[in-house]
């Protein structure tokens, strides 16, 4: 079936918004017609789609009425589990009749996020067990440690599932348990190795994929699979990239890299009863020198790096070949699961050395640099300076690639996650035919269906002082409690940083009777539930708060922004980032630390107006957004809200705003 024999689009998605019980919306209707015209063409195109659109649908329909395979890729487990368990079964009931047929549909993730049988049967190679001080869960009767139970619930859970999906399983269980059951891609067997290989999970879902019309997967699988050459995608004729706005720092995460001496020497101890005594002591040997230097390692970036530093790398690199040459060559018939014990072995030591020879080469498109943390100590790291140039290369190759998030309009226009996306500006694209450096690509903002400008207030406190980079603010804090004792708790506060979340919290709570919830006191999930349930709570938090809460209704009224989010000025990787563009004659902070601190504020504020009737106010608490040069840019990125900076009218009217919820009832 082609898209030629489908019926009209508009039919299509009339009977699609039907099923689902929505509203056709104006800008759904030339969302669904601009990706048709899209995949038609195999041309490109960036949707800018407010929430309430139903987006989803926008693109399901058109793809699906297309009759090729699709990969929608997305960055957030509640969009994934959205589509697949929602969106796609109603649509594809919906269009069944209309198309004459059922387009198949299938999820598909990393490796790790499936149960491996192999190692729930035979258990963790000896040296982790060893390691993790681990009595054998399975064969305790009656385990009393969480991680026993744990062990022996998924063991329980194998016999039952039919995905063997981390995420179908509930409740969940830890970190710590599920590593006990899972394996990386470095570390599998492979199909054909392996006594499970015909039952494995992980081979099952990518069968299911490659059968399947639409594969909803995550964006870090679709970095993997553009940036390591060997395919985890089946072939497909469209890409469908949801929370774009996400996709290049998912993109950036997956082509770092890390060394940390407990990961090095965790690889010695896998390697060392596997090979020779000579190659095992080398590595060891190096192992040792990394740790020595890291010990005295000081946070920052490494523009060049140093030669002790130098010489103990390729020490590293040298062994760690020494040692993946002695794996491929010996066998040891006595060593009882030995492949399973040498594949993980060898992903481990395959890191070390990929990680080390990449620092050791210095690409000038690279940025090196030491971290510290309190609780795990120090680390090197190494991340591509940008990824547009890859992203350029891989993602818009031969076949029509659809982006789309509710913030893709950055400053007014889409230029700047084009930009990060390897992408010219839409201005500059030759409309002649000539010679052309970057894919051609369309963008289009469809709007909401929310009425931003009567349902929200954008706030500016310009009377406060600019925020330093140290010490508390007080002029800040005494503005916070009068705008949540305003408007009767209802408030979602959204921090730059933990400790200035955490200091707000332990404020308001020996000021008000409002509730005050503190993420980081409970898991996420069970915050935003209590938030929402009580309409007198607020909820502080940082990053994951900022896009990942959905509360419409009286519960958040309020949103408040403490400071502008520019990335920390000691930031390695934006800082190179910025550097790079103003020495190629860019402007640094727009293009690196505005444009960030943009998307962030785009987000933070489109947490405020979830549903048709939502009322409330975003305050900002920081006087630059209307002082500063590039406040407006700030500005612009965010819904087109009611815009003032008069706090008694902003008090007036969220105590007008709170008595209304209160006659309601809320």
């Amino acid at each position: 079936m082609t898209e030629s024999s489908s019926p009209p689009l508009a039919d299509l998605l009339h009977a699609a918004v039907t099923t689902v019980g929505g509203t056709e919306r104006p800008g759904q209707t030339a969302m669904a017609q601009a990706v048709a015209e899209a995949i038609d063409d195999c041309s490109h195109l960036l949707v800018q789609a407010g929430t309430g659109t139903g987006k989803s649908l926008g693109y399901l329909v058109p793809a699906l009425a297309h009759g090729e395979r699709v990969v929608v890729a997305t960055a957030t487990l509640a969009l994934q589990r959205q589509l697949v368990e929602r969106d796609l079964p109603r649509t594809v009931e919906a269009l069944h009749p209309l198309l004459r047929r059922r387009p198949e549909f299938a999820m598909l993730k990393g490796r790790s996020n499936y149960l491996c049988l192999h190692r729930l049967h035979e258990g963790v190679p000896q040296e982790d067990a060893d390691e993790a001080g681990l009595f054998d869960p399975f064969e305790a009767a009656t385990p009393t440690s969480k991680l026993g139970k744990d062990l022996l619930r998924l063991r329980d859970w194998s016999d039952e599932t039919e995905t063997g999906d981390r995420d179908d399983l509930s409740p969940g269980v830890s970190d710590r348990a599920w590593s006990q059951v899972s394996v990386t891609s470095r570390e599998c067997l492979g199909a054909s190795k392996c006594a499970y290989g015909a039952e494995c999970f992980a081979e099952a879902a990518r069968e299911r994929a490659k059968l399947a019309d639409v594969v909803v997967t995550n964006h870090a699988l679709l970095a993997i699979d553009a940036i390591e050459g060997a395919p985890v995608l089946p072939s497909h004729e469209v890409l469908i990239v949801d929370e774009a706005h996400e996709l290049v720092s998912r993109v950036t995460g997956v082509a770092s890299g890390e060394l940390t001496p407990g990961q090095v020497n965790r690889a010695v101890r896998r390697a060392a009863k596997l090979v020779n005594e000579q190659a095992a002591d080398a590595l060891q040997t190096a192992s040792e020198g990394f740790e020595r230097l890291m010990e005295l390692a000081l946070p920052g970036r490494l523009e060049k790096i140093p030669e002790d530093l130098g010489y103990v790398l390729m020490a590293l690199r040298d062994a760690a070949r020494t040692v993946i040459s002695a794996l491929g060559a010996t066998r040891d018939a006595s060593v009882k699961d030995e492949d399973a014990i040498r594949k993980q072995a060898l992903g481990s030591v395959e890191n070390i050395h990929q990680v080390a020879e990449r620092i050791v080469e210095g690409s000038e498109y690279d940025v090196v640099w030491y971290e510290r943390h309190d609780r795990f100590g120090a680390s090197l790291r190494v991340a591509p300076l940008s990824v547009s140039g890859l992203l350029r290369e891989k993602l818009f190759d031969d076949r029509s690639v659809v982006l789309t998030s509710a913030t893709l309009k950055l400053g007014g226009d889409f230029n700047g996650v084009a930009a990060s996306l390897g992408l010219a500006p839409e201005s500059a694209q030759d409309p002649e035919g000539g010679e052309e450096v970057a894919p051609r690509w369309q963008g289009l903002d469809v709007g909401s269906p929310f009425d931003y400008s009567k349902q929200g207030i954008l706030y500016v406190a310009k009377h406060l002082a600019q925020p330093g980079r140290e010490g508390s603010r007080a002029d800040m804090l005494d503005e916070l409690a009068e705008l949540v004792e305003a408007a009767g708790g209802r408030t979602l506060g959204l921090f730059s940083s933990m400790r200035a979340a955490q200091a707000a919290a332990e404020d308001l709570r020996g000021r008000l009777d409002a509730p005050i919830l503190l993420q980081g006191e409970e898991t996420l999930g069970e915050l935003i539930r209590a938030f929402a349930a009580d309409a007198r709570t607020c909820l502080f938090g940082t990053l994951s708060l900022w896009q990942g809460v959905d509360v419409p209704g009286p519960s958040c009224q309020l949103v408040v922004m403490d400071r502008v989010p520019f990335p920390r000025p000691d930031d390695p990787l934006m800082s190179a980032r910025q550097k790079a563009v103003e020495e190629a004659g860019g402007n640094g902070f727009m293009a690196v630390a505005a444009t960030h601190a943009a998307l962030l504020m785009a987000q933070g504020a489109g947490r405020l107006v979830r549903a048709s009737d939502d009322r409330g106010i975003v305050a900002v608490l920081d006087p630059r957004v209307e002082r500063a040069r590039y406040g407006s840019f700030l500005r612009k990125s965010m819904p087109d809200f009611w815009y003032t900076t008069d706090r008694n009218q902003v008090r007036r009217s969220l105590a007008a705003i709170d008595a209304a919820a209160k006659a309601q009832g809320a």
